[in-house]
This record gives C-alpha cells, sequence and structure tokens, in this order.
C-alpha cells in the first residue's frame, strides 16, 4: 500500500511539472491543406501560435485544442498551400500602374494613338502625359510606334510612354526636344542607343540607358506619393495571393519609408529588397525588427531586353544582323562592386537575358569566388534575374557556381512568339529553359516581373507547367518539354524563393515552427486541368498567422 502512494505520489509530482501547452491564437480548418512537403498528403487543419505553425492534422484533432480566445477561421473549401512569393517584382512599378496611365491592353498603334489623345485632353496644360505598358509584339502594324504617331495627338505637351519590358521608350517631339535629343544624334549613349529612321533623325524610341535622358522631365514624387505608391502595390499583390515580393531595383530613399511603413501595419506583405547597384553605399541594408522587410541583396544589370533588342548575344540577332545588343556593364567597376558585396556578404542579383549576359555574368561572378579566401564554405545564393537565353554549355555552371536562375514563366509564353525569329532556332534551344536547369541541379526562384507582366501568380504557376499562352495555343519552337511538373512549380514560388533569399528555414512549407504564411485558391492547381488553372480564385491571403486579404 505504501508503495501504491508513493508511486501515485510521484506521478503527482511529475504531472505538475509537465509544460501546460497554451491554445493556439488561430486553427484553419475546413480545407485542404498542401504542406509543400515532398510525400507528405494533404492535411485538414494547421494551428498557429504566435505567427507560427505550431500543429498540423485532422479538423477534428485540432478543433479541441482551441481555447476561449482561439480564432477558428473556416476554409470552407478552399485549397490552401504555403505561402506564395514573387521572387522578381517592382513593388513600386506595381503601385504606379495602379495609377498611371496604363497601356497594357493596347492592341494597336491606332489604339494607342487613340488612349493617349484622350489622355492628353484630360491633363492640365503643359503636364507632361506619362503611361506605360505598351508591347507591340501583336500589333497589326508590325513596329515600334513612333514621335509621329504621339505627335498627332499631343501636340507640344512632352509625351513618354514606357515599354512593358520597362527597357525602351516611345517619347513625343515635344520631349525629345526637352531632352536636347531633337537633332541627328552625333554619339550614342554608353549602354543605350537613340533608334534613327532613314532620315538620320531620332524616330522617338529609347533603349536602356537612353532613356535616361527623359528623367528630368518628369516630376519626382513626394513622399506621401510614395508611400501611398507603396501602399497600393502591397494590397494588389496580396489580393492575388502573393505573401512576399523579392523587390527588385529599389532605390536607396525608398528602403526607410518601405521600413516605416511595415512598422506602422500599412504593407502587411513579406519584403526582401535587392537595391539598386548605383546606391550600394548608401547604408540601408538590414531588417525590421519583425523581419516583414530585410535589405540584403543589390540588383545589377548586364543587359537589356529580348523584345527591344537591348539583349545582349554572343552573336548577331537573326532578325537583325547589325546589332547583338547592349552591354550596360564594364568588368573593371562591375568585379570592383561583387567583391565589396561579396565581402560584406550581400547578395547579388544580376539582370542578364541574352547568351552574352549569362556567360559574362557567370564568368564575373566566377572570378570573384575563385579569389575569395572562403570559397570552400561560403553560401552567397547570388543569383542571376531572367536567365533567359543561356547557352546550353552554360547551364551546369548554375549548380557548380551555386548561382540561381530567377526566373519569370511567363516571359516565355509572351516572348516566345517574338524570341525565335530575334535569336534562331539554335539559341532558341537554352531559353526559358526551365527543364534542364532543374535537370542539371539548379533550383529555380520563380516570380513575374510585374509591372513588366501581369503579376499573377496563377498565370506563373500556369505558364510553367502548360508553356502555352493564355488561349492555350504554343508555337512550333515553343519546346514544351522545358515545362515543369505541377510540384515542381509549387516550389518555385514557395520553398525556392525562400531559400533564394535565405529563409528556408522560416518559410516555403507548412510545418511546425515555420512562419504561418498561406495562400488560399478556390480551386486545386495541383490537379485541375491545366487550363483550369486560370480560372481558379484568389481566396485568402495569411501572413504571419494573420489573414490579410480574403475574397467576400
Amino acid at each position: 500500500m505504501r508503495l501504491f502512494v508513493a508511486a501515485m505520489a510521484a506521478l503527482a509530482v511529475s504531472a505538475c511539472n509537465q509544460p501546460v501547452v497554451a491554445a493556439p491564437d488561430q486553427i484553419f480548418h475546413g480545407g485542404t491543406i498542401y504542406t509543400g512537403l515532398d510525400g507528405l498528403k494533404p492535411v485538414e487543419a494547421v494551428s498557429v501560435k504566435g505567427g507560427r505553425i505550431v500543429a498540423t492534422g485532422t479538423s477534428s484533432d485540432l478543433l479541441k485544442t482551441a481555447g476561449e480566445t482561439t480564432e477558428k477561421i473556416d476554409l470552407a473549401g478552399v485549397f490552401l498551400y504555403p505561402g506564395f512569393t514573387d521572387a522578381h517584382a517592382h513593388l513600386y512599378g506595381i503601385g504606379e500602374r495602379e495609377s498611371a496611365l496604363d497601356l497594357d491592353e493596347i492592341k494597336s498603334i491606332a489604339e494607342l494613338v487613340s488612349v493617349v489623345g484622350e489622355k492628353a485632353k484630360a491633363l492640365p496644360a503643359g503636364q507632361v502625359l506619362v503611361g506605360r505598358g505598351w508591347i507591340e509584339t501583336h500589333w497589326p502594324e508590325a513596329r515600334f510606334p513612333t514621335r509621329q504617331d504621339l505627335d498627332a495627338v499631343t501636340g507640344d505637351r512632352p509625351a513618354i510612354l514606357e515599354r512593358a519590358d520597362g527597357h525602351a521608350l516611345v517619347a513625343n517631339t515635344a520631349a525629345l526636344k526637352a531632352a536636347k535629343i531633337d537633332g541627328k544624334p552625333k554619339s550614342q549613349p554608353d549602354g543605350g542607343r537613340i533608334e534613327v529612321g532613314k532620315d538620320g533623325l531620332p524616330t522617338g524610341m529609347l533603349i536602356d540607358n537612353a532613356m535616361m535622358a527623359m528623367a528630368s522631365l518628369i516630376t519626382a514624387p513626394s513622399d506621401a506619393q510614395i508611400d501611398e505608391t507603396y501602399q497600393k502595390g502591397a494590397a494588389r499583390e496580396l489580393s492575388l495571393g502573393w505573401t512576399g515580393v523579392h523587390s527588385m531595383s529599389v532605390p536607396a530613399l525608398h528602403v526607410p519609408r518601405i521600413n516605416a511603413l511595415s512598422d506602422a501595419g500599412k504593407l502587411n506583405l513579406r519584403i526582401y529588397n535587392a537595391i539598386d547597384g548605383v546606391d550600394f553605399d548608401k547604408n540601408v541594408f538590414g531588417e525590421t525588427a519583425d523581419k516583414m522587410v530585410i535589405t540584403k541583396a543589390v540588383k545589377l544589370y548586364m543587359d537589356g531586353a529580348l523584345g527591344s533588342r537591348g539583349a545582349l548575344l554572343n552573336e548577331p540577332y537573326s532578325d537583325r544582323p547589325d546589332t547583338s545588343g547592349l552591354q550596360l556593364a564594364q568588368e573593371e567597376p562591375t568585379l570592383s562592386l561583387l567583391k565589396k558585396a561579396y565581402d560584406a556578404n550581400i547578395q547579388v542579383c544580376f539582370h542578364a537575358i541574352g547568351d552574352r549576359a549569362n556567360q559574362l555574368v557567370l564568368d564575373w561572378m566566377q572570378k570573384t569566388f575563385d579569389a575569395a579566401p572562403d570559397k570552400p564554405t561560403a553560401d552567397k545564393r547570388w543569383r542571376i534575374e531572367h536567365a533567359q537565353v543561356v547557352r546550353l554549355e552554360d547551364i551546369v555552371r548554375f549548380k557548380e557556381l551555386g548561382v540561381i536562375p530567377s526566373m519569370q514563366p511567363s516571359h516565355a509564353i509572351g516572348d516566345l512568339y517574338f524570341a525565335p525569329a530575334r535569336i534562331g532556332p539554335r539559341r532558341i534551344l537554352g531559353a526559358y529553359a526551365w527543364r534542364v536547369l532543374l535537370d542539371a541541379g539548379a533550383i529555380i526562384a520563380g516570380g513575374s516581373d510585374a509591372p513588366v507582366e501581369q503579376g499573377d501568380p496563377r498565370i506563373e504557376f500556369y505558364a510553367a507547367v502548360a508553356r502555352k499562352d493564355l488561349q492555350g495555343k504554343s508555337g512550333l519552337d515553343w519546346h514544351p518539354e522545358q515545362a515543369v511538373t505541377r510540384e515542381e512549380a509549387l516550389k518555385m514560388f514557395t520553398i525556392w524563393p525562400a531559400y533564394a533569399s535565405f529563409r528556408e528555414a522560416d518559410l516555403g512549407t507548412i510545418e511546425v515552427g515555420k512562419i504561418a504564411d498561406f495562400t488560399g485558391f478556390s480551386g486545386d492547381i495541383l490537379t485541375v486541368p491545366e487550363e483550369q488553372i486560370l480560372t481558379v480564385n484568389p481566396a485568402i491571403t495569411v501572413v504571419g498567422g494573420k489573414v490579410v486579404w480574403k475574397r467576400n
């Protein structure tokens, strides 16, 4: 009897020493929840405490752990995934698109002229007309717009219309005169091109660095306008299902404002900033206390875009043999900057589209790595942004050097209408080459490049797995074998962007201990017929356990 009493007393003491498991803050239940973990079937519910995941399982089991203050979020059949991250976008540009003259849906030069004419009538006299988003590849006129097209409806009002890729613009005669480039160019700017007609005069098209002449014509936004633009951009991202964004080419002066907006709860979006390379020495690297905003990368440019023939190629363009594109970076100063970034543990995100551009970036990164004393142990995760056209012999170098291709699937389904004509059948074999990069051991951080593209995760996911346009069509040179599986596509927008921003321990999958970032859609993008991926609706966006957007 005494032994029994002693045993019971020991059990009582032991029980008193057991930690008390607090009730979760939120329980998401009533849906199908994909964890993103290989080989694991979907679960029904996930519990969150302090913004992190504390349990996954069945709805019945997890709901039993609810306390009086636990928020029970009924998913009502929604399909939930790890939070989608756009690994390459321009958050400020996304916000600008929400309030600027959007030319994304323009279908001809005639329509462009009509829309610009109506906008010109509505603006106060003397105000510069600024628009963005046009792309001529499907236009019946089959050419770039010219200053004469715009002059007919803008008169002496300066007008500046940026191409969708952000690497070219068309300006009217008034804008060219104001920028002092209205006569025959005596020389071309480094890393840029002023297009001229048969008469030797500017056509109005300015490529890459030539665009900088227009900067002085555009009024700088106020601090309040900058803040409003970022809030608009963040709101759009959340409404599409993105929980995070890797924001590219961020001006250093914007970083403190982004940090303050985030700290004030006005963004609710996880942001990883890559500042513009010219701002490297402005000492804005760091993070907010809650790590909602991290600034740890620098964005550099090797070339322009394929559509405006600014992408740097090893051989001339197939459809314009007088040019091989533009080289925007020079070796000696860039190697100096790369060493500075390496030593400061700052990630490099290097824009490269043409095969020569990608080759040079890989070469310069390799020189930097080879010269570093800590090369065997370094984990820098440097990136090539876009990596659109790569020599087949350079594919393996991404894995060998530990360089991450940061790619945007929607570029392929737009560019492949004109890319075969630009680069020919041989070079197209290494274009938008997702499959061979993955097979060679690389990972791909998937993004959208919004506002260049729509910035919709459904379009990006669909483009990666279907490699067809939005009407389900593809051309003879589209190489469907370069498509990825749906499981790989999910990783491209979840765990691989997390890795590309050094946050795979916190983000990218739904598992105990990780931050509760979730993206929900009305349909199952992993199983529906591929054309239906585009028709599912964003349903719920959760960041740190907080529902930051929900469809009514």
